[in-house]
């Protein structure tokens, strides 16, 4: 029973925007689930779950992996490396990267699952994110801002 409501916690979080315990148990106990919180709980650290902030400021759970945050960090120091400056065309996303650098920062830039981004397309030293508004690109902008640093 554990492991199928273990599973049935990773789909759910994967389908919704889980932002709290009493929700996950309220999703739990729609597919017939008998749960308390502290299962739920106990769950949600034994799937080593946490929260992530989404582009709207809100948050979800997610799960945690040691190994994701390592790649993470490598990711990070890729687009950092390769990144000069970038601009806005409404909802679209312009990066300029060190000559031969774009496709590289391209991927780290998808490997870093940053919401909003529908997808990407690199040249030389060029990137053109396609994001889903203008208010996304803003958002997306200023996270990018904060990884570069000053």
């Amino acid at each position: 029973m554990k492991a199928k409501r273990q599973s049935k916690i990773l789909e759910l979080i994967q389908r919704y925007d889980i932002e709290t315990q009493e929700e996950l148990s309220a999703y739990l106990m729609r597919e017939g689930f008998e749960v308390t919180q502290a299962t739920v709980s106990r769950d949600i650290r034994e799937l080593k779950l946490t929260k992530v902030v989404m582009s709207n400021g809100r948050q979800k759970y997610s799960v945690l992996s040691e190994a994701n945050d390592q790649m993470s960090e490598k990711y990070v120091r890729v687009f950092k490396e390769g990144f000069l400056s970038m601009d806005m065309a409404q909802n679209i996303l312009v990066i300029k990267t060190v000559s031969g650098m774009a496709s590289a920062v391209a991927a780290a830039l998808d490997a870093m699952q940053i919401g909003g981004i529908i997808g990407s397309i690199a040249g030389d030293d060029t990137i053109m994110c396609a994001v889903r508004t203008v208010d996304d690109t803003v958002s997306i902008m200023k996270k990018l801002r904060k990884i570069v640093g000053p």
